[in-house]
Parts: structure tokens; sequence; C-alpha cells
């Protein structure tokens, strides 16, 4: 681990152990808790009860004033504590004190497969969530990334399961020692935006089981979140928001949650389910979540007045009522009735810090072929930048999660304090972020940019491209999902034309999505950015001329093809679904079942474009002879795993080490491999650090829909140690008996 990073996780470390002291002795009575709940819920009238349930300002929903118990304060998002909102429409409050941080977005803080990394994520971005009052962060978010069309994946945490299991957890944890809960979105299913309002989500349960659901549940009994977002998408036919069986029958009955169920804004349809099934706080009803306005008050909530009717009359039982306010009145106790909740900052330097400390270990370098790290030293060599995206601030648009920056380093900026003579040329424009709208970019106008940008590439010595997508609509944005697989606005065009004039072109992609590169066997380097945050240039710029050695994994695959995943492979039926003639009744198939990502690549023998997992460095690791504690694995036992690394390279780098297994012999179909641990090392020249996995059944099961539970079947299994999905450096057997 760099000296930079490891400072700013010792800082962290510290600044959690002071601030935290006093106040874990509260978050951690949960007696203390139940006991004030219930002595609440004794002095509380039912019209009080029912006002807690729903909201009563955009991202408030309503205390018990005659109590002395307050309001519920919430904020988007999970990159960053977003600007200040209206209280009854969606334009911006104009404040001047609420420009946060913009921390890198989920999907590159899945590219950096660095558990400690989360924690500092969540502690910093609840620091500043706490600064500004609010009680609720709404996020993270942990749906899996099953098509790269779907608008919000750089929202979540890539395609695996087992990675978005481990990175979600401590990002929870540190998050809420601030007083803050977490809101875990979007339970569950919510993997596109097209329909995402309405569309009949059907999965089979092992796929369910197996694939969509590791991360909630993680999120709840290991980080133990304090709330959770329902999503807009139905689940056999009932809105997810309002849904029996993943309310009920998992969320609380088999994973034991114990907190909060809150819509996703305008998530909430019917007042008789919402009353039975399990939601808990209704937000944003009769609008689309992001832009329309309701012509109802709050009073016309299907938890307000239509539930209290329905209470009187007796259609729903008292006991509904009471186990609702009882899990809002525990969020509130734990978050804004938290008396010894620890103070908060906003865009302070710490934060800074652990945004470019996250955002230096989230790039990930796809290919080079010797051209990177660009020699600082060299003044005099004339380097062309080109593309929109060095200097787009990548912060603004994309739905809930835009966000008012105090600062911004943009790449650019920082390639120019690096090296003394670059030139920009824009290369493309893609017109402003607009919800579920996009700017028409004349044809000449993109010839002219283009021409330019080509004349310009055959005068300089190295050409860096920053382009990729952005948040517009039908790009990286919530509401839309995007139209192609391929870069807009002709970039593929123009990444080629640049190639032809100047053969030393280094791509360096932002996205939070994977993309179609007809181009790469023009080009001798590729870099994969995301949306980094206030950070942005700084790392990408240190992660180019080798100040930061680059050490991220891709959390998903790219595809050569979208056809080659099994989501599309299917048809309409499979993505983005199909609806009656006149339109009505969207619906869907998850045909894809279990094999989804990698998953499926590997089951029907087609090689990625990029594997999942793939991310290469300055340096090289040498992985050793692994072993095995033993070689057979029982029933309530474990084994342990043992992996030697070493950095056989000439500069200090980190690598990841994941672990698949593989079961060749079920009686079901199962995936090639599937990712069940992971961890990242840190090197310096010739050192080497031998890493330990425990190794447990859960690991080899499946999830087995006849007696609904997991089974392990007796017999051989491989643990296959590699640097990526493809990359597997070594096998060894384990025998389950």
């Amino acid at each position: 681990m760099n000296l930079f990073v490891k400072a700013v996780i010792a800082f962290s470390a510290l600044t959690i152990s002071v601030q935290q002291t006093s106040a874990q002795v509260y978050l951690d009575d949960t007696a203390a808790i139940e006991d004030r709940v219930d002595d609440a819920l004794s002095r509380m009238t039912a019209e009080e009860k029912v006002a807690l349930l729903h909201a009563y300002g955009k991202f408030a929903s309503s205390g018990v004033p005659r109590l002395g118990i307050p309001q519920l304060m919430m904020s988007d998002g999970p990159h960053g504590v977003r600007a200040e909102i209206n209280w009854n429409d969606w334009k911006y409050a104009g404040w001047t004190c609420d420009s946060a941080t913009a921390f890198p977005a989920l999907t590159a803080l899945a590219a950096t497969w660095n558990p400690e990394l989360s924690a500092l994520y969540g502690k910093s971005v609840g620091e500043e969530a706490r600064y500004r009052g609010k009680d609720v962060l709404l996020g993270p978010g942990v749906n899996i990334y099953r098509t790269p069309l779907n608008g919000r994946n750089f929202e979540y945490m890539g395609e695996d399961p087992c990675l978005a299991s481990v990175m979600v957890v401590p990002y929870i944890q540190e998050l809420q020692k601030n007083g803050v809960a977490a809101c875990v979105k979007h339970f569950a299913l919510n993997n596109q935006e097209q329909w995402r309002g309405e569309v009949d989500v059907n999965v089979s349960d092992r796929a369910l089981y197996e694939i969509y659901l590791p991360a909630f549940m993680a999120a709840v009994q290991q980080g133990g979140a304090w709330s959770i977002m329902g999503a807009y998408n139905k689940y056999q036919g009932e809105h997810a928001c309002h849904n029996h069986r993943l309310l009920v029958d998992i969320l609380r009955g088999e994973w034991g949650f114990d907190g909060a169920v809150i819509t996703d804004w305008g998530g909430a349809h019917d007042t008789g389910e919402a009353a039975l099934n399990g939601l808990d706080i209704e937000m944003g009803s009769y609008t689309n979540g992001l832009t329309s306005e309701s012509k109802f008050g709050y009073d016309d909530y299907y938890l307000a007045g239509p539930y209290l009717a329905g209470l009187r009359d007796g259609i729903y039982p008292d006991s509904t009522l009471n186990a609702k306010a009882a899990n809002v009145l525990r969020l509130i106790f734990r978050t804004s009735m938290n008396r010894n909740k620890p103070y908060g900052a906003l865009a302070s330097p710490e934060h800074y810090n652990a945004a470019k400390a996250i955002a230096d270990e989230a790039v990930v370098l796809m290919k080079n072929s010797g051209i990177l790290p660009l020699d600082t030293a060299a003044q005099d060599m004339k380097i062309l930048v080109v593309g929109e995206n060095a200097i787009r601030n990548l912060n603004e648009g994309g739905g809930s999660s835009d966000l008012k920056v105090k600062d911004m380093f943009t790449p650019l900026e920082s390639l120019q304090k690096r090296f003394g003579n670059v030139t920009y040329a824009k290369g493309y424009i893609s017109g402003r972020p607009r919800y579920g709208k996009e700017d028409i970019i004349p044809q000449p106008v993109l010839d002219s940019l283009r021409n330019e940008a080509v004349g310009l590439a055959r005068k300089a010595d190295v050409v860096i491209y920053i382009g990729g997508l952005n948040k517009n609509g039908f790009q990286d944005c919530e509401s839309t999902d995007r139209r192609e697989y391929n870069l807009p606005w002709q970039q593929d065009m123009l990444i080629s034309e640049l190639a032809a004039a100047n053969p030393n072109i280094i791509v360096a992609n932002i996205s939070g999505n994977a993309y179609a590169m007809p181009w790469l066997d023009q080009v001798p380097a590729v870099v994969q950015s995301w949306y980094l945050g206030t950070m942005i240039g700084e790392s990408m710029a240190d992660v180019l001329t080798g100040k930061v050695n680059p050490s991220g994994h891709l959390p998903f695959s790219f595809p050569a093809r979208l056809e080659d995943l099994r989501a599309h492979s299917a048809g309409a039926i499979s993505y983005p679904g199909v609806t009656d003639a006149d339109g009505s009744n969207p619906r869907q198939e998850y045909t894809d079942d279990i094999f989804v990502g990698y998953r499926g690549l590997e089951r029907d023998s087609i090689s990625p474009l990029m594997p999942f997992g793939h991310g290469l460095s300055y340096t090289t690791f040498e992985f050793g002879e692994p072993s095995l504690s033993q070689s057979v694995l029982t029933e309530g036992g474990n084994v342990t795993l043992t992996v030697p690394v070493s950095n056989i390279g000439r500069r200090a780098g980190a690598e990841v080490v994941q672990v698949y297994v593989a079961d060749g012999h079920s009686s079901v179909p199962r995936p090639v491999k599937e990712l069940k641990a992971f961890s990242k090392v840190y090197l310096n020249p010739g050192q080497t650090k031998t890493l330990h996995f425990d190794i447990d059944p859960s690991m080899l099961a499946y999830f087995d829909e006849s007696t609904h539970s997991w089974k392990v079947e007796p017999g051989r299994f491989d643990l296959l140690i590699g640097s990526s999905s493809t990359d597997i450096r070594a096998t060894l057997p384990l025998n389950y008996r």
C-alpha cells in the first residue's frame, strides 16, 4: 500500500476511534432504543403514528412535534450529499453553503476491490451528511450489473454478488457511525431504467438468491443497515415497494431486518398493499421521482388519509400501524434523536484526500504496450488532449446522483500542471445533461470538431483521448437506458482517425458502463476511468504519469458484442421486456438466470473484450505455489487456502488475488467458476506476502429451489486462484464430504 493511502486510512481509523467512543455506546444499546420505541408508541395517537409513515416535504418525513420527536431529513445520494432541494418542488434551493465533496461513483469504489477504502468512503460521506443535518442517506446501491445498457449501473457495485457483498458492508458500517442511516437500494431487481416504474420481472428463485439478493442480505445482516429503499419495478405482479415476498417473507422473515423500508420517490401505488406488505415510509407519491409534481397533498398519500380511514373502518389491523410506527421510531432514535452522534465536516481536506485515495485505486489499466507511464521529465514533449470529458463537470446530471461540488479538478487542468506543452481539442460535443432528453448535434459540427482534432494529432508527440460516456439522458443517467453499446457522438470514428494520424495514442475513457472498442487493436494503451468525483483529474494524471501505479480491476465484464450476453441474446423478452399490443403491461423474463456477466460468457465459451476482474500494473506480480491446510472440507468445517504473492518488478504496486470455485460434477447447471473471495495486497519491489483465505462450505453451495435452501453436493471442487476471471494462475482440488 502506498504511503499516501496508508496515511489517509490511518487518519480515518484514528478519527473514527476518537469520535465514536461515546456514540457507539448509544448506537449499540438496542434494548434502550426498544424501550424508547415502546414508550413513544404508548403515548401516540393513531393520527400521529400515521403521520410518521409518509412525506411532508420532498425529502422529509414527519416526526411527532407534541412529544418532541423530530422529523427525518433525507438526501441523495451515495456519491456525495446532494445540494439542498426546495421543500415542495424539485428545484434547487440556491443555498451558498451546500457545496460538497464529490466522491467516486460506486462503480469506481467496486473497481478498487479494497474494503478498507469502502470503509473510508462510508465514513467520509457520512460526515458530510451529518454536517448537513441529514438523517438518512439514500444509498448505497447494490443492484447487479445485468446489462451495459442500464443507465444507473454507475451507481452500483458491478456484476458479481460476492464483490458487491464484500464492498457494501464497510461502507454502511462506517456511514452509520455518524448517526446517519444507510438506505440501501433498490430492493430488488431494479436492473434497468426503461419502464422502471412498471416492468414486471420474472426470475427464478435460484437466480434471485444466488445473484440478485446476496449484497442486500450482506447489507442487512453484516452491515446492519438501518433502512432499505424499495425498487420501482414489479416482481411477481406486485410493486417492489410493497411486495409481500420481498419485504415480509425475505427481508424481515428470513433476514431479520429491524429497520425501516422507504419507497423510492413515487414507488407506492396501492394503500392495501402498502398497509399489509411491509412498507414503512412513503415518499414522492404521484411524481416520477425526478421532475414531475403532484396535484395532491401529503395527506392524500396511500399511507396517509386513505390508510387512516381503512384503520378506522377495520379494513387494516392496528398491528400493521404499530409495527410500521415502531420501525420509523427506531430509525429516528438511531439518527435524528441520537444525542451522541459525532460532528460532521463538509468538503474538508481529509475528505478530498479520501476521494483521491479511492479514485487512485479505482482507475483500471486495461491495455499497455509500453507507452505508459508518461515521463513528466520530458517537458518538451508535445501532448494533445482530445475529448469533451477532459473538461466537463461529470458530477452534473445523471438524476439523483447530481452533485454541486465545491471544487473540481478536471483531467485537462491536472495534465497541464504536470506537462508544460499541452494542447486541447474537444473532438466531439454531446450537449446538455437533461433527464430523458438529449440534444441532437448537427453532423457538420461533429465533422468540424473531429477534423480539427485529427489535424492537431499529426503534430503531437502523444495523444491522450479522454472521452466515453457522461450523465446526459440515454447515457449514464437515471430514467433512461443507453440506446447502443458503442460510444456515442461518433467517438469510435474519432478514435480510429486519431490513431491513424498518430500511433502514440492513449485512450483514457470515463464511464460507468462497458462499451464496444472497435479501435482496440489500433491503440497501444487503454485506461478505464470512472466518475471519480472532485479529484478525477488529479488521479487520472497521477496514473498516466506513474506517480500512482494503477491497481484497479474491472467490477464487470466488457463483452465484445452486446449479443454475447445472455440478457441480450434471448431477445426482447429478456431485455428490455415486452408489452401488450397497446404498449401496456411491460414484463420480462430473466432468461439469463444465474448466468450473468462472466458466468454467462464462460458458460457459452465466449471470450470477453475485457474480462471481469481484469487490471494491469506498471510492475509485475508472481503468484507462488498455493496450498490448503487440508484437502477435505466437511459440513461445519473450513480449510485455509494460502497464496504467496511476489512483486518481481521495479515499482511498488498492488495486486488483487481472486479466488474462484468450480464445481464440474454438479447435478444442476452451474457456472464454470464463481468468485468467492479476494484480497488486495500491496508490495514493494522484491517483496513477498502470503495471503490466507478461509474456505467454508457456503462457498461451494448452490440454492436448491425444491427445498428452498442452500445445498452442497459431495464430491470434488476446484479452487482457482487468479488475477481475473480469465487469468487463472493456479488450481487446487478440494473434496467435500
